[in-house]
This record gives C-alpha cells, sequence and structure tokens, in this order.
C-alpha cells in the first residue's frame, strides 16, 4: 500500500490511533490450534458458562511491535516504515509450545511461535520504526498468540493441566505473507482493525 493510499486511510479517524504490528496465522494453523483448545478446561468452562475469556480466533495473531496511541499526523510515518522493513523473503513459522503469564485474576494463556527469522523481522520492524520516530513498546521480542484470559474463574490446578497440555503443543508449519499494521478498539471485547498490509519479499 503507497504512502499517499495511508494518508487517505488515516482521514477517517481525525484522532489518535491505537497501533500496533503484527502477523497472522493462516487458517489451516487456526484450526489445528482450534482442535486442542477444545480440549483444554478454559474451553469446556466457558461452553458451562463461565467467562473464561476465550481470545475470538479473528484476533490470534502475533505482535512484531507495539507502537500505542499515535497521533493521526504522525501515524502514516508508520507505513512508510512497514513498507521498508518488509523487503524479506518469507518466513515459515509454526505455533508450538505454550503456557500462562500471570496469576489469579492475571491469568492469561498462550501458545509460543517458533522459526528461524522471525526475531530478525521483529528487529527490522522496530529499526525501521525508530528511523522513522515513530516510538513502540521495546521490551524483549517473546512471539506468542494469547488465547485465554481466564484469570481467577478456574482453580489454579486445572489452570496448570491447561499450561501442561499448551506445553506440549505443536502445529503445522506456515509462511508469513505479510506483516499487518493493526489499530486495537479497546474494551470488553478487543476489536482489531486491519489498516494495512506488507507482503514479504
Amino acid at each position: 500500500m503507497t504512502f499517499q493510499a495511508i494518508n487517505v486511510i488515516w482521514l477517517r479517524y481525525r484522532a489518535g490511533v491505537r497501533l500496533f504490528v503484527a502477523a497472522y496465522p493462516p487458517e489451516p494453523a487456526c484450526d489445528d490450534l482450534s482442535s486442542r483448545l477444545d480440549t483444554l478446561a478454559v474451553s469446556k468452562a466457558q461452553a458451562d458458562g463461565v467467562n473464561t475469556r476465550l481470545a475470538p480466533r479473528d484476533t490470534w495473531h502475533v505482535t512484531l511491535a507495539f507502537l500505542g496511541e499515535i497521533a493521526d499526523d504522525r501515524a502514516p510515518l508508520a507505513a512508510t516504515a512497514l513498507e521498508r522493513a518488509a523487503v524479506s523473503p518469507p518466513i515459515i513459522l509454526r505455533l508450538a509450545g505454550g503456557g500462562r503469564f500471570g496469576r489469579g485474576r492475571s491469568t492469561v494463556l498462550w501458545v509460543g511461535v517458533e522459526g528461524d527469522g522471525l526475531d530478525g523481522l521483529a528487529r527490522r520492524v522496530r529499526h525501521e520504526l525508530r528511523k522513522t520516530k515513530i516510538s513502540y513498546d521495546d521490551r524483549p521480542f517473546r512471539p506468542h498468540l494469547t488465547v485465554a484470559r481466564p484469570g481467577d474463574q478456574l482453580d489454579d490446578e486445572v489452570i496448570e493441566a491447561d499450561r501442561s497440555a499448551l506445553a506440549a503443543y505443536e502445529g503445522p508449519s506456515w509462511p508469513i505473507a505479510e506483516i499487518r499494521l493493526m489499530r486495537s478498539h479497546l474494551g470488553p471485547q478487543p476489536v482489531y482493525e486491519r489498516v494495512a498490509g506488507y507482503p514479504l519479499g
């Protein structure tokens, strides 16, 4: 997508936007992960009416850089940075392993992401953002997909059993075909809006 096209898109917003850069797994990888999640206690509990806050499938993504709130007059610069960062051959990944962040009310379950070149892609994205003077969260890159935020809705031993099952998970391989600039809308169920995509290569 061209710089001009991105500028047209931003005219819709007219205010600061909350942005991140992400890669999304394809449908076959999501299908395989869905099958594994269906066997977990967090999924069965939600089916029984317990609010385990499973992440909707269309929100599954790997965050390469989190930009946070960006002023509308600077946001198109992110597009320029990502166009440069996308000059890379496709990278082969797979969803594998998993674990938990936090305890009690802050408990989050996640699935890991493996593959050569992913760290380098994240570094390139962040390097190009720095060159255009776009700030981002500079915490170390830890690739994962958030799959549930059960908090304290389930006993800890149940959460640990789910964590153990995710740790043993190995999904199919898939290529990152593009990186995406996404806008997030906060709320009880966050919504992620695709702003633009940048094919690798």
